[in-house]
């Protein structure tokens, strides 16, 4: 099934990402928006995706460009792990071995159903030399095979002014902890 928007939501979700771009500059030196909107304008199913993004409150803003492939990043930057996606165990597999109080979906699930990719410890860490993000919350990273085979799952945070990674059976899910997303464009 293909995703898409009215004229009028694209036209509206360009207008809060502009906003957006234009407010944190220092997310994207060097970069220009005119250029980052016609991509948008030519690839409505990414726009479907970054309105998704915008919808579960991730706040997606533009934080780098892959000369290569010619596509523009874009990460959720809200300040908190986006609320709209919290309360998520890590994947299908830990949803589906919890027996007692699921969660409603998995993280790994949720991103595959917004169209976008959940964040590497290393985009995370990027992230983070762009501002200081979940001070309050944590956010599901993509777990090596190694630690996922034995139950396992990584998360990240923010404290004392360091960036932290932990581990957690990947069938937990807490009230403050959700997944940041990346989409190419």
């Amino acid at each position: 099934m293909k995703q898409e928007l009215s004229s009028e939501q694209r036209e509206q979700l360009v207008k809060v990402l502009k906003a957006r771009f234009e407010k944190n500059p220092n997310r994207h030196e060097g970069l220009e928006w005119a250029k980052i909107e016609a991509k948008l304008e030519a690839n409505p199913e990414k726009l479907w995706s970054l309105n998704e993004m915008e919808k579960t409150e991730g706040e997606p803003d533009v934080v780098g460009y892959d000369e290569k492939k010619d596509e523009y990043i874009f990460v959720d930057c809200s300040a908190e792990s986006p609320k709209g996606r919290r309360s998520v165990c890590y994947d299908r597999a830990a949803l589906e071995s919890r027996k007692k109080f699921p969660p409603e979906n998995s993280a790994m699930d949720l991103a595959n159903e917004m169209g976008i990719e959940m964040l590497t410890e290393a985009q995370y860490r990027a992230l983070q030399e762009l501002g200081q993000y979940d001070l309050k919350s944590s956010s599901w990273v993509q777990t090596p095979d190694n630690i996922r085979k034995l139950g396992g799952a990584i998360f990240c945070d923010r404290r004392y002014d360091t960036v932290f990674v932990y581990h957690n059976g990947a069938d937990s899910y807490y009230a403050a902890r959700g997944f940041r997303g990346s989409l190419r464009v």
